[in-house]
């Protein structure tokens, strides 16, 4: 009785232990990777029918740029952040397209939330030397692709535009700026 009381408390603790390890407060560059993906699978190459609505929004590379350092600021690593919040603002409509593959769409909707809610935690890790001026870079960006959705009155072309420049912001992000994302280890 008393080994198996033993045994029981250092499971126990041994669970306590792992449970109260610090997690990273990093954005996973898996699930940044996993959005890009679901992004542009929910609805294929840009359609032809779209090419005349097709408008170019300024994409603010500013917002990610480093300062000489091989990784990110932490200001840096938040307008990713901002970023994400942005794209959950968008996508938090209720008219988007049918078109788009419904399960992709709803996994990326969850995965871009999850993002999200798991790294709030980098809020209070901001270098306001520069945070403000990516997050304006970054409002000025969201807001114009906003106005693009309102202009068009949020038709599939309007959100073929708006996940086009989604993809190219996802993407700019894994070929910049994939120093300041957390990554599994690979073997």
């Amino acid at each position: 009785m008393t080994l198996q009381t033993v045994t029981w408390m250092s499971a126990f603790l041994c669970l306590a232990q792992v449970c109260s390890m610090p997690m990273p407060c990093q954005l996973q560059g898996q699930l940044v990777r996993i959005t890009h993906n679901l992004l542009r699978d929910m609805g294929g190459n840009f359609p032809l029918e779209c090419l005349q609505e097709n408008v170019f929004v300024a994409f603010p590379a500013t917002a990610f740029a480093t300062s000489g350092a091989p990784q990110l600021s932490s200001s840096g690593a938040m307008a990713i952040y901002e970023t994400l919040k942005n794209i959950d603002t968008l996508f938090g409509a209720d008219d988007l397209p049918t078109k788009w593959d419904q399960q992709k769409l709803e996994n990326f909707q969850n995965i871009v939330y999850r993002q999200i809610e798991e790294s709030k935690c980098m809020m209070g890790s901001v270098d306001t030397s520069d945070y403000l001026i990516r997050t304006e870079g970054l409002k000025t960006y969201f807001g114009n692709i906003a106005a693009v959705l309102k202009e068009k009155n949020f038709s599939y072309c309007a959100w073929e535009v708006v996940r086009k420049e989604l993809l190219y912001s996802l993407q700019f992000i894994l070929e910049h700026n994939s120093d300041s994302l957390l990554w599994a280890n690979r073997t």
